[in-house]
């Protein structure tokens, strides 16, 4: 009985509770009764040139509302990621309700504020909202022509426009433009007014997609153009492995039939004379087997976050483009265990555990590095793009956690299931001496010269995503992505085998490392063209915005390079053990 009271007890003071709390609209749902609150969020603010450089957006004396605080926490692990910082506005806002003009709150400028203004307008400070997930952005103020004087806008004009019981569109017009003039009283205002829309729900993103931009002329060009690249490199090395194979394969054959004395006068040349070799263990193969398996893991992770792009609009909820990215990344761990722990196994390699922890920490530990470096500046410059602490320890788990252990697993399975080095040719215990070639033939030319033609495949559409990170657009064409990274998979692969067919004609073994860095330099031109774009098609300044482009991009490039590089090595590995397969070796 006694028991039943504390029950009752509780669930009053619950009641009482939740009555004396803001009502909380629906915005998970997205469905709103007549009269509902509609909560106006602040993000953040910042200057409109350096996108990733914002703050709360409190942090300019701006005042609040008389309404009560709804707090608002991190949902997702990448909406703290990207340094979302939600406050209520205090702005008293129902579904339906129209609002005339009504001054909410004045702010009393005083010296300090007024600098604080005037250092946002002249440096076109812009600020973000939302409601029920819907993204608005407005200016902070402007300047006279002569730069002498600033005014701050100081009414937000809201038009809602709605479909049924659900938000559909949302138009922000500022007005009210009231000069900065020290010691004064400065009243800021809002009206709310509805519209009944035909615009969908499914459709409401719709007005933030460009679609001239990503689908223009140009865009399509570059995929046909590409698309003409890949059919030409593909008929080429078709054209030029078989032709000369062929002949390789008839002078071999050949060889097979003459006696010891015209062998031993004959010349000796070709790809054949290092079969002995050529499935040597490459150097450095705890480092080399741990790129693999993480290169392995990136395509994986990559073809998995396009195809979900593809089904699902993740541009429509924050941060969820980066927590599918890092739930995906995790998941696919056994994926780098499995060739990479395969690969090292392969290579006679004994010290697998250390293998299996370079290669599930490899990639985190630089992308965390560099995030700690940039958060150190972020939090000098009190950004909101400082991440919690929580949120690092949050990431930390997910490492040690997750990653870790499922890539112990891929590990075992990878050793065990194809761990065996099965090569169609016996390695010599004693190497053998590379002559020497042309400069051209080179491993370090052959490495500098592989990236150029899968950067030329790519490059234009690199310009898209930079645009769409580092500018005002949503990405939304994953469909081109996807063409891209495919086609970018197979010129990478057909670069690789050419490169390494006239290494081993030219009798130079060390195929391993020059297929994966001749793939992988595909990242040092695309970090080449991440300072052309930065220069030339941005006008970012500060050392917070240049460190973060520049700290990011290159985590990006090395990324996509480790991508390419190991896409690189297992087609040309395929290659290689097909054609000694079919040489007839003594």
């Amino acid at each position: 009985m006694r028991t039943i009271r504390v029950k009752l007890v509780v669930l009053l003071v619950l009641s009482a509770v939740d009555m004396l709390l803001p009502v909380r609209a629906d915005e998970h749902e997205h469905t709103y009764t007549d009269t509902e609150e509609v909560v106006l969020w602040m993000n953040t603010v910042g200057p409109y040139h350096n996108r990733q450089e914002t703050y709360k957006y409190f942090s300019l004396p701006f005042c609040v509302g008389t309404k009560r605080a709804i707090s608002h926490y991190h949902e997702t692990l990448g909406e703290a990621l990207q340094g979302v910082e939600l406050e209520f506005s205090g702005l008293d806002i129902k579904f339906k309700g129209e609002v005339l003009q009504t001054t909410y709150c004045e702010i009393e400028l005083d010296k300090g504020k007024r600098e604080a203004f005037v250092y946002a307008i002249k440096n076109h400070y812009w600020y973000q909202m939302y409601i029920d997930d819907l993204p608005i952005w407005g200016i902070v103020g402007e300047a006279d022509e002569n730069g002498e004087d600033h005014y701050l806008w100081t009414y937000k004009k809201l038009e809602i426009g709605y479909n049924g019981n659900r938000i559909v569109d949302v138009n922000l017009t500022s007005e009210g433009k009231v000069k900065l003039v020290p010691n004064t009283r400065i009243a800021m205002s809002y009206s709310v007014k509805w519209k009944k829309s035909d615009v969908k729900f499914e459709d409401r993103f719709d007005k933030y997609l460009d679609p001239s931009f990503f689908q223009h002329r140009i865009h399509w060009f570059s995929i046909f153009n590409s698309f003409m690249m890949v059919i030409f490199l593909v008929g080429l090395v078709s054209m030029i492995l078989m032709r000369t194979l062929r002949k390789d394969y008839a002078r071999y054959s050949k060889e097979e039939e003459m006696d010891d004395m015209d062998r031993d006068l004959g010349d000796e040349y070709g790809w054949k004379q290092v079969h002995g070799d050529v499935f040597r263990p490459s150097g450095h193969p705890l480092m080399f087997s741990s790129l693999i398996g993480s290169g392995c893991q990136i395509f994986s992770v990559s073809m998995i976050v396009i195809i979900v792009a593809m089904i699902e609009d993740l541009y429509t909820e924050r941060g969820s483009m980066l927590s599918t990215a890092i739930f995906v990344y995790a998941a696919t761990s056994p994926v780098n265990g499995y060739f990479g722990g395969s690969l090292y196994a392969k290579q006679g390699g004994r010290r697998w555990i250390k293998q299996m922890f370079i290669g599930a920490f490899l990639i985190p530990a630089m992308v965390c590095g560099t995030a700690f470096f940039i958060n150190f500046i972020a939090m000098y410059y009190h950004a909101s793009r400082a991440i919690p602490f929580g949120t690092m320890v949050a990431v930390c788990c997910i490492c040690f956690f997750v990653i870790l252990p499922l890539n112990l697993v891929g590990t075992i399975l990878g050793r065990n299931l194809s761990g065996q080095p099965n090569f169609p040719c016996r390695v010599n215990a004693v190497p053998r001496p590379i002559p020497e070639k042309k400069w051209f033939m080179e491993p370090a030319v052959i490495v500098c010269l592989g990236g150029i033609l899968p950067f030329g495949s790519i490059f234009i559409e690199m310009y898209f995503i930079f645009t769409s990170f580092w500018a005002y657009k949503i990405y939304y064409v994953y469909g081109f992505m996807m063409l891209v990274l495919v086609i970018l998979c197979i010129v990478t692969v057909c670069v690789t085998i050419v490169c390494t067919y006239f290494l081993l004609n030219a009798e130079d073994y060390r195929w391993q490392w020059t297929s994966f860095l001749s793939a992988a330099s595909t990242a040092v031109y695309v970090y080449m063209y991440s300072f052309y774009y930065y220069f030339f098609k941005t006008k970012m300044y500060g050392l917070f915005q240049t460190s973060f482009y520049f700290g990011y991009m290159a985590v990006f490039s090395t990324t996509l390079g480790i991508m390419c590089g190991a896409v690189g090595f297992m087609g040309t590995s395929a290659f290689v053990r097909k054609i000694y397969t079919n040489v007839k070796i003594d």
